[in-house]
Order: C-alpha cells, then sequence, then structure tokens
C-alpha cells in the first residue's frame, strides 16, 4: 500500500499594492509624503464640535488660551500612549476628546460633574 501524498506546487504571484488616491508616498515635486501628511494631522488646531460648542455655551465656560494650550497638550500626551478617545480633567471641568479626529466631543463642569458617568472612552488625563 501507498500512503505518498503528492501536493502540486503552484507559482506564488505577489499581489500588487492597492492603490489610495488620498495618501502618495512619494517625494516627487508637487506630491505630499506621508510624513508630510501625518505632520499636518498633528499639528491641526484642535477643533470642537457642534455639540461641545453649544455645551461650552450653555454652561458658561470659557477657554482662554492659556487653557486651549493646556488642553492640546493633554491631547498630544494622550496620543503619544495610544489613545482614540479620551476622558480630559481639567481644573473643574472635564472634556471628552476624540484623540483620532483631534476633536472636543463634549464638555462638563462644576456641578454637572457629580454623578456624571462618561462612556466610550479608552483613557484619562488629569491636567
Amino acid at each position: 500500500m501507498n500512503n505518498k501524498i503528492f501536493f502540486q506546487t503552484q507559482p506564488i504571484t505577489p499581489l500588487s499594492p492597492k492603490k489610495n488616491s488620498n495618501v502618495s508616498l512619494k517625494t516627487d515635486a508637487g506630491k505630499t509624503s506621508f510624513s508630510q501628511v501625518l505632520k499636518k494631522e498633528i499639528n491641526e488646531p484642535l477643533k470642537f464640535s457642534s455639540h461641545a460648542q453649544q455645551r461650552l455655551k450653555s454652561r458658561n465656560i470659557e477657554l482662554s488660551p492659556t487653557d486651549i494650550a493646556r488642553l492640546e497638550e493633554a491631547v498630544a500626551k494622550a496620543r503619544s500612549k495610544g489613545a482614540r478617545d479620551s476622558l480630559i480633567l481639567m481644573d473643574d471641568l472635564a472634556l471628552v476628546v476624540s484623540i483620532k479626529n483631534n476633536t472636543v466631543i463634549t464638555a462638563v463642569n462644576g456641578e454637572n460633574l457629580k454623578e456624571n458617568v462618561f462612556t466610550n472612552i479608552d483613557s484619562a488625563v488629569i491636567v
């Protein structure tokens, strides 16, 4: 009895890379490199969603340029640790920030902080 198994070999052809029209890795004149896109995304100023803007206005929360700088520093720290959505606690203010989108999602202050539950976050930064 012959117990040998034979496998037919087939040539392996490499897959062609997917083309992505949004980001180019070429550094030719007029083209944007990946590092340039990354730097642009990281250096983009912090945005506030319309919901966050409404919350800031309705709760009479004003952020000074110093507060914005502290908030941006906290976002940078969260980004460096790989966070995606963070709760940032700054003085008597809590902000939920999408680190990936560089956007403040909502803001809560003072009395509204008590007995509040924050969901869909993966990290917290205390400033």
